[in-house]
């Protein structure tokens, strides 16, 4: 939506914003083979496909940059407009929505449509799904994440019908975790490198655009990726793997307690507490003590952050790195990991990486895993990154973009409304309005109140 501030209307509204949790798209449910099927001679077995990587956006406009907190805030105020005329219609459950249809569905879509922007004003009369409402459509289902069919199938009818009130919430929650997260101070420099966690997406940017976006797959629900700052430091090749604490206790010793064999299996050695490999079957998996030994996965194949991680010094051990399970980038629910990001063509990431190391490309990146040695490259300059958790933002072309408040942080149940503590405000758009957010300063001016996010 390409938005325009109302400050006079909106000096009138004082809203508290909180919205019903959205929720990962249904798996389909697989067919059973007919009985004749199976009684069939099978034809010889052919190779297995890699799945093809989801398609993304490779739009030039980043999620994050310099300006992303005063667009949101502006986005703000357009959103309420919109609320306070009414929002926009619910179209009907059972709409039947397709190019070449028509009808009073057909109708209220055009006019769902026009109220966001996405179909031009000029054309929200009438009620036929023409070559103008497929674009729209396009248009809606790339702001949501969504395939761009121009088809409103399932997912984009759902998004469709997020009342504007849940999408007020999703800005401002953004902003707050904006202020929490002290993203005024990031530096961004020539280069830099953005995940975001909600849209499981991750941005290589240079000179203020997107050089390539990237699928990834980010952490469970119940073992969510955190946001953070940081600066990229160095690539590993070939690197081995030290389970961290949280998935020995959780992942392995469970394993093991079933299958003595799984740490063998899966290359993994057990080290003591000096480093040295112990014997596996020394090892008590049945205790409930805190475990005084690490396990740790040998390089090469089936290794769990496959041939290559990416350096990030933080406080909370995560990073970026290949993987062995390439068949999470391609769906569309990608929240599978246990905290780090998981990249697709990470290679390619890396070599944009190194390119101030000099000498550095695809080819050299692909020559050193090839050596099947373990090695570290340190990069000549640092690359800024941040993972930030954006479930609403606006882009530089004035492009409003939601997703699925994936980890419930916009909503956090029994947070109270908190006074709103301030020096006099920075004079964005959304601080004059009143949205103005409690991490801003130290002295009280202001009476209004708005929901602080906490991860």
């Amino acid at each position: 939506m390409r938005y325009a501030a109302i400050p006079l209307l909106l000096a009138l509204i004082s809203t508290t914003y909180a919205g019903a949790q959205s929720t990962p798209p249904a798996k389909p449910s697989a067919k059973p083979t007919p009985a004749s099927a199976r009684t069939e001679a099978k034809p010889a077995a052919k190779p297995v496909a890699r799945p093809a990587i989801v398609k993304v956006s490779q739009a030039n406009a980043p999620t994050f940059d310099a300006n992303t907190y005063e667009r949101i805030s502006q986005a703000m105020l357009s959103y309420t407009v919109i609320e306070v005329r009414g929002g926009w219609p619910a179209l009907p459950a059972k709409a039947k929505l397709a190019p070449g249809s028509s009808g009073p569905e057909v109708a209220l879509l055009r006019q769902r449509l026009a109220i966001t922007d996405d179909l031009p004003a000029e054309k929200a009369e009438g009620d036929v799904y023409d070559d103008a409402v497929v674009a729209a459509v396009k248009l809606f289902q790339m702001r949501h994440g969504l395939e761009e069919s121009g088809v409103v199938g399932p997912q984009t009818l759902a998004a469709m019908n997020v009342p504007v009130k849940k999408r007020i919430r999703q800005l401002a929650a953004t902003l707050d975790r904006m202020a929490e997260m002290n993203l005024s101070n990031f530096a961004f420099g020539q280069r830099y490198v953005v995940v975001n966690i909600p849209a499981a997406v991750a941005e290589a940017v240079e000179n203020d655009g997107v050089k390539r976006r990237y699928v990834v797959v980010v952490g469970k629900t119940d073992r969510p990726s955190p946001t953070l700052t940081t600066s990229i430091t160095a690539i590993n090749f070939n690197p081995t793997w030290t389970v961290p604490l949280g998935i020995l206790k959780k992942d392995i010793v469970t394993k093991m307690r079933k299958d003595p064999g799984y740490v063998g299996r899966m290359r993994m050695r057990v080290l003591d507490a000096r480093g040295e490999e112990i014997d596996a079957r020394s090892v008590d998996w049945n205790s409930d003590r805190a475990p005084n030994f690490t396990v740790r996965q040998d390089a090469g194949n089936g290794n769990a952050l496959g041939a290559l991680r990416i350096d990030m010094p933080n406080s909370y051990s995560v990073y970026m790195h290949d993987t062995n399970h390439k068949e999470f980038f391609s769906k569309d629910y990608r929240f599978a990991s246990s905290g780090c990001t998981r990249v697709a063509d990470v290679r390619d990431l890396a070599a944009w990486l190194l390119e101030d190391n000099g000498g550095w490309d695809r080819k050299q990146v692909d020559a050193t895993i090839a050596k099947a040695t373990s090695s570290t490259t340190r990069l000549t300059r640092k690359v800024p990154v941040a993972w930030v958790y954006f479930t609403g933002w606006v882009t530089r072309d004035e492009i409003v973009h939601f997703r699925d408040d994936i980890y419930n942080h916009d909503e956090i149940k029994g947070r109270p409304l908190v006074s709103q503590v301030a020096k006099p405000p920075v004079q964005t758009a959304a601080r004059a309005s009143g949205f103005v957010l409690q991490s801003a300063d130290s002295t009280p001016v202001i009476k209004q109140v708005s929901y602080l996010d906490s991860q």
